[in-house]
């Protein structure tokens, strides 16, 4: 039954998201559309922020989970950018509330498997300085990081499935030359 309920608050604070912004749902508003009382929330949720952390922190383990081994960067932003898309109205109501730091960090650690996971694959056999890959995973990071709030940023107007491929296109080679930089040297040493 707890699980239940939890599932149902989430169910309906999305159904919300969907209709209004952030700042106009309260407990009250959500407890009358469950039909449940207020103790039932707080007894799952301390408040609205923690509400949405716990979503924030599901989906990000969930991409994670459904894509245990990244073959590309690009396989892994169009996971991503799917559920935002099929969810835009709730994300952007999330991303322009009080809440966008928890957001934020949500994403960066999403970012943050991706490059680590396509890493792997990448570096796979290949001796490189510690120092180096944390440089690497830091500036791919930031670049998806990066991508990701440009397109929230302008109200996920622009058509990010053709951004991401664009990007990977013109990225294409560049992680590998850094990577033979480290393990090589760079020619002006």
């Amino acid at each position: 039954m707890t699980n239940l309920t939890k599932e149902l608050i989430k169910k309906t604070f999305i159904s919300l998201l969907e209709q209004m912004p952030l700042n106009r749902i309260s407990v009250k508003l959500i407890v009358e559309e469950c039909g449940i009382n207020r103790n039932s929330f707080y007894y799952h949720y301390h408040d609205l922020p923690a509400l949405i952390e716990e979503m924030i922190r599901e989906e990000a383990d969930r991409i994670i989970t459904d894509y245990p081994t990244i073959g590309s960067i690009e396989t892994a932003l169009m996971a991503v950018t799917d559920f935002a898309s099929k969810n835009k109205k709730a994300i952007l109501h999330i991303y322009d509330s009080v809440s966008r730091n928890i957001f934020e960090q949500y994403l960066w650690k999403v970012c943050d498997y991706i490059v680590r996971s396509y890493g792997e694959s990448l570096l796979a056999g290949r001796e490189i300085d510690e120092f180096d890959k944390e440089i690497l995973r830091l500036f791919y990071k930031s670049e998806l990081f990066g991508v990701a709030i440009g397109w929230l940023d302008r109200k996920m107007e622009s058509d990010i499935q053709r951004i991401i491929s664009r990007f990977c296109e013109l990225y294409r080679g560049m992680i590998e030359e850094m990577v033979n930089r480290s393990i090589n040297g760079c020619p002006d040493e």
